[in-house]
């Protein structure tokens, strides 16, 4: 088959699809990417995949949405896919919707969350529901990311045979790795012996960077690694100011955006994700994979993946103080912290494998 994997931007294709077009490529089909242009289409297009530029917008404008919906069309159009895969709430309605109009004989869409079940205003969720429960008509393999949204889609009369299919990550490459470590705490000029407390995120306030600098002071013994920042499609606040006057001095450090990732969560202790919603958080499976025990807020996502006070610690969104008491216990408790992360990579060993999350995905999409 062709097939044309479309989501919104350059950093969703790098770090979410393209394990899967990599399994597709190597089953006999021809994958083609489609998303917004970005720099991180450089390592993508190195592996020798094309991808095609398609103008979404990096901000709320319906005149560019519309456009890139134009483009869409004359894209599978001209590329006439057996396939098109959609991907991230609004460009998987534009490409569903285009894949109508150009004639595509099978549209699949992976819900990565469900706009209505996030923050914000009652229109923006209403908006989300209705552009969802249209899409679903528009569906021909409804997948999701979790239990819950699949749950809903049902329950919402979105897709009756939506399927959830997890996410996973490598276990060979997320894993607790001793050389690992030493090589980062020494690049980061960081003793073996400090406590690390480590997130990996999008520099954006719905991630929980507001609690968790507050939390934060009250852990006096632990040192904050931040990895990740704030996209041009993201909106809202950059938490990078917000963090370097939060009043941590030298215990924080602002890492950027990583390519090693699986090595800086392997020079840690501890993960943290404070976030006020989440579909089902693969910076929580690395961490699990890893051998951290897990502080994250007790919302979907998080709720189905962490077994409490097995695998991590599951804390109300939005409170500081409670994120500091659990941040501070493990702190003060390497013993725990061991038990728990033995057991978060077993669990995310047996449940979120990559391997076995792309074989569901390819299943579908080839039947």
């Amino acid at each position: 088959m062709k097939i044309i994997e479309v989501t919104n931007v350059d950093f969703s294709l790098r770090h979410f699809l393209l394990p899967l077009m990599r399994v597709l490529r190597a089953r006999g089909h021809e994958v083609v990417g489609a998303c917004a242009e970005g720099d991180l289409l450089g390592e993508v297009r190195a592996e020798g995949f094309r991808v095609i530029g398609v103008p979404f917008a990096r901000r709320v404008s319906p005149l560019a949405n519309f456009r890139a919906f134009l483009a869409l069309v004359t894209i599978l159009r001209a590329e006439k896919p057996d396939l098109v895969h959609a991907h991230m709430p609004i460009s998987a309605f534009f490409a569903r919707l285009a894949g109508r109009i150009a004639g595509v004989p099978r549209v699949a869409y992976t819900c990565h969350g469900f706009v209505f079940n996030q923050t914000g205003g009652y229109a923006r969720r209403a908006a989300g529901f209705l552009m969802e429960w249209l899409g679903g008509r528009m569906t021909d393999v409804f997948m999701t990311v979790s239990t819950a949204d699949a749950a809903d889609a049902k329950r919402f009369l979105i897709k009756s045979n939506a399927i959830a299919i997890g996410n996973g990550r490598d276990p060979a490459v997320f894993r607790p790795d001793a050389a690992a470590r030493t090589r980062i705490r020494a690049e980061l000029i960081t003793p073996d012996s400090a406590v690390v407390i480590v997130a990996v995120s999008r520099l954006v306030r719905d991630k929980g960077y507001p609690e968790l600098a507050q939390a934060m002071r009250d852990v006096p013994g632990a040192l904050l690694w931040v990895v990740g920042e704030r996209l041009d499609s993201d909106r809202g606040d950059d938490m990078a100011a917000m963090l370097d006057n939060a009043g941590l001095g030298p215990r924080l450090r602002r890492l950027g955006y990583r390519n090693d990732v699986a090595a800086v969560l392997a020079a840690a202790d501890i993960f943290v994700l404070p976030s006020y919603h989440e579909a089902l958080p693969m910076s929580v499976i690395e961490a699990m994979l890893t051998g951290l025990p897990v502080v994250a807020t007790a919302i979907r996502g998080p709720l189905e993946q962490l077994v409490p006070d097995v695998t991590g610690i599951l804390v109300p969104p939005r409170q500081a103080a409670p994120l500091a008491e659990a941040l501070h216990a493990l702190a003060g408790d390497p013993g725990r912290r061991a038990a728990m992360g033995a057991a978060g990579r077993a669990r995310a060993m047996a449940i979120y494998n990559e391997a076995e999350v792309l074989a569901r995905t390819v299943a579908l999409l080839e039947r």
